[in-house]
């Protein structure tokens, strides 16, 4: 099937990537984002975990996007869905966050730092 217009579905595919970003920020990355505020231990893990996806991502030689986050975000759910990981109702504990947790937290600071307007 040929897309009639690059633009729509160029435009179709930042904005489910932003709406991504969004419903992450609004599962992790609010409450994540302010328990880091207020804990210097937690923040010094969560900018490891920064730096970690900007490496990943190549984001020393081209600016990160949006869309790679987001896709980036997804790929590491779905690894630890694959590995048994189940996602719970319960709030993260960010006094002890896993791993998980914690490079969502990082993708939701790095989104944060793209886009404060849209993913505040």
């Amino acid at each position: 099937m040929r897309v009639p217009n690059n633009r729509v579905a160029t435009r179709s595919a930042a904005g489910s990537a932003r709406s991504a970003l969004v419903a992450l920020t609004a599962s992790v990355g609010t409450a994540g984002l302010a328990a880091a505020a207020a804990s210097p231990g937690l923040l010094a893990l969560v900018d490891q975990h920064a730096a970690a996806v900007r490496d990943s991502l190549d984001g020393d030689r081209r600016p990160l996007t949006v869309a790679a986050l987001a896709g980036y975000a997804e790929g590491i759910r779905a690894a630890a869905l694959d590995h048994g990981w189940q996602p719970t109702a319960e709030p993260t504990d960010w006094s002890g966050p896993d791993w998980l947790h914690t490079r969502l937290l990082a993708v939701c600071a790095l989104a944060r730092s793209l886009d404060p307007r849209h993913l505040a």
